[in-house]
Parts: C-alpha cells; structure tokens; sequence
C-alpha cells in the first residue's frame, strides 16, 4: 500500500503521476482513493484525536460530611506536570546565562544538547577526553527536573567526525568507535532515557563504508549492553517534513529497521524523525508517521523546527499541534537552541529572552496542553462537575460556597491508556 498526502492552492483537473527508480517495475494502480479535506474538517480529526489519546474524561462530586451533595462548590485544578514530554534543546550558553536559564526553567521539562555530547565535542583530540561542558548540563538540566535524550552517539555523516577520525585504520576505527560508546554511553548510564545511537545512518554510511554493512547494529548492540535503561534510537531527517527525499521515506526507515531485527539487533529501539520543516505539509506528516506507527516503536520528533520566513509562526503552530495529535508521537523535542549569533534554524527569542513570534507560539500551545478548560467551575445540583483533562499531574482543589475555610484538595494523575476513575469524591466539611 502506498500512503501519502499533499497541500493545494488551485482547484480544477489534476494527474496523479506514479514513478519508480527501477526501470525493470512496471507500475499498476489499484483501488486509487483520493479525498479532499476543508481546514475545519482536519482541525476537527485533530481535535478528535486529542481527545481519544492525549486526554480524559474526568468527574469530580463535592459532598459535605454526611453524604449529601454540595451545589455551586469550586472546583479548581491545576497542573503540575505534563503526561507529553515537550521540550526544547539547549546549548553551553545556557550555563552562565542567568536569562537564558530562566526561560528554559520556566516552560520545559524535556531537553536535549545541541551539540555537547556529540564525539566532536568530548574527545576533539585522539585520547583526551573532556565532559566537564556536558557533566555541567547535564547537572543543570537534572536540577530544573528536565529528562534529557542523548544525542548523539556516533555520527554516519564523514564531515562530522572527529578530525583525527576518517583516518584511522579499519582496527583503530573498530577500536575507537567501541571506546566511545563504552565511554558516553557509560558515564550517563542510567541519566539519559534515549541515545541517537548511530546518527543518520539512512543518509550516510561513513562507519559501515570503513567498518562493514553491520557496523551499526554493533554499536547499538553496544550501547543496549552499557546502558540498558535508556531506548537507543535511530534519528533521521526529511522523513516527516519532505516528500522527495527518498534516502530517508518512510519506507525507507521501516527497511532499516527489519534489516536490523533481520541482522541480529533485537533490543529496544525508537524511531527519531527530526522534523526541519520547510513549509506545513500536514497530510504527508499525518501520512509518514501513520506508515512509521506500523513499526510499533516509539516515535519522537527529536529536532523540530521550520525555516525562517513570514508564515515561520504560523507553519509552527499548525506542526505542533498535528504532530501532538497524531496518537503514535510519543514526544516532541524543538531545535532551538539560543546563542548570541544566533540559532541552527528556528530562534524562539531574541537575545534578551524575550518571545519572537514562534516564541509566543509555544507559549500558546503549553498553555493549551498545561491548563483545564473552562475551570475554575462550580458543581450541578448533584455536587458534580465534569470535563476532559489532558493527561499529566493535577492538583485539585473544591471549595465550599461558605469560602476557603470549606475546601478540600487532592493530587490526582492521569495516564494514557488507563481508566480514569468514574467519580473523585471531595468530602468537605461543614
């Protein structure tokens, strides 16, 4: 089956064009299905989807000590951490930038460094090794509560590496690339949830060029060995964000994922589509990550961002909110590390913290996912008020028509995939 989907701006006669690099395929289609979508229709599927896996319905009834219902008592609510895991990744700068600090501190709990664990930066010269810059990250991203993936291991792309590295012998590579796994992967044991093991290896083949076809699986082998907590992950760019990358298709990816259970690798593993968008193409993304969900692994958008221009806002807002509704995401990291110059692609602020417009976008979107609709609220005439809550940690508070003196508060925590309670009963009393 072939899946895909495209955005037009002109109505009338179209051909849909079927094209294969193997000149010895003939083409036959079949059962062809073409349906069109109006922009309240695919806000409607998305919100739809939210509600089916990124929240639930919850009631809650106020009663005073002897049972009987209490009409018009408050109930406020309020979150204190989210189910979905959204981030943003962060970079040196940020160690001694009170501002910087700040802003990440108060919006994120989920983060990634830019370019701090990356063997470049640890072991710049052969045999001297130096994590005192990410030890330090990682010591303030711990202390802010932040969980952090790891990126990267190892990198398949040769301009990439370390200096002293693409020339090394195919024994001092072998040698080399097992220290370093040994060697990263070991220190964070236990502190990172996920590794970019072998980093882009649909679109480069540096270590299987030098080291063989199943140099990969090795090292993921490998770091499953070192740390098995953490999920090693593949990591990929254009799978989601670009139709005409074929190194990187969806099916692309799923090959490389049976050639890898097919070699030997059969530990945990975890789809990583980068997502740099260039513009919002939300049928083929929704498309891509249907055909990856068919893997069941989990998927995360590991370094989301979009390329500069007037509709950069706007195209964020609209990626955000469909790769959080589509059911098999399991996270979204952006790629908006700040630096004085400047960032990769996507800046969120300008140099003094304050919001640019994709800025206030992800302030927008936390608020959504973060707060109860239409709360704080009064109960029925049965004590009862009920509403849909996106998944996380609340705190709950009902009180008494009488005032503050009358209340009663409670911690409760939604999960994906689990029943929530038919009732929370809050016993106030008078």
């Amino acid at each position: 089956m072939v899946k895909g989907g495209l955005v037009v701006n002109v109505s009338g006669p179209a051909q849909l064009y079927f094209q294969s690099n193997n000149s010895d395929v003939d083409i036959l289609a079949d059962s062809i299905s073409l349906q069109a979508f109006t922009n309240e229709e695919w806000k409607s599927h998305q919100d739809q989807s939210i509600e089916k896996f990124r929240k639930s319905k919850v009631k809650f009834q106020a009663v005073d000590q002897h049972g009987q219902p209490i009409q018009n008592a408050t109930v406020s609510i309020k979150q204190n951490r989210p189910n979905f895991p959204f981030g943003v990744a962060i970079n040196k700068n940020i160690l001694h930038n009170g501002a910087y600090q700040n802003w990440f501190k108060s919006r994120f709990k989920y983060t990634v460094f830019e370019n701090e664990l990356k063997w470049v930066s640890t072991e710049y010269n052969r045999g001297s090794e130096d994590y005192s810059t990410s030890d330090a990250m990682v010591k303030l991203a711990k202390s802010s509560g932040a969980t952090i993936r790891g990126h990267n291991v190892l990198w398949d792309d040769a301009k990439f590496q370390p200096n002293w590295v693409p020339g090394l012998s195919s024994n001092d590579l072998w040698a080399a690339a097992n220290k370093r796994v040994d060697s990263v992967v070991g220190r964070y044991r236990g502190q990172l949830i996920h590794w970019d093991v072998v980093n882009e290896n649909l679109h480069w083949n540096f270590l299987e060029s030098k080291l063989g076809w199943n140099a990969s699986n090795n090292f993921y082998q490998r770091a499953n060995k070192v740390d098995g907590r953490m999920t090693p992950f593949l990591n990929e760019y254009s799978t989601i964000e670009d139709s005409t990358d074929g190194a990187s298709s969806p099916s692309k990816y799923l090959q490389r994922i049976w050639d890898m259970r097919k070699n030997g690798y059969h530990g945990p593993l975890g789809i990583g589509a980068q997502g740099h968008f260039t513009n919002a193409n939300l049928p083929y993304a929704r498309s891509a990550l249907d055909q990856l969900a068919s893997a069941k692994l989990p998927i995360w958008i590991t370094e989301l961002d979009v390329k500069p221009g007037s509709n950069q806002a706007s195209y964020l807002e609209q990626i955000l909110w469909e790769l959080h509704s589509h059911w098999a995401v399991q996270g979204i990291i952006m790629w908006a590390a700040w630096t004085p110059q400047g960032c990769y692609t996507m800046c969120l602020t300008d140099g003094n913290f304050k919001n640019l417009a994709t800025g206030d976008v992800v302030d927008k979107v936390i608020y959504k996912w973060t707060h109860a609709a239409n709360t704080p609220a009064t109960t029925d005439s049965n004590g009862f008020f009920e509403t849909s809550l996106y998944h996380g940690e609340y705190e709950v508070k009902v009180n008494h028509p009488k005032g503050d003196n009358f209340s009663n508060l409670k911690q409760i925590n939604l999960v994906p995939n689990e029943k929530a309670r038919d009732v929370y009963r809050f016993t106030i009393n008078v």
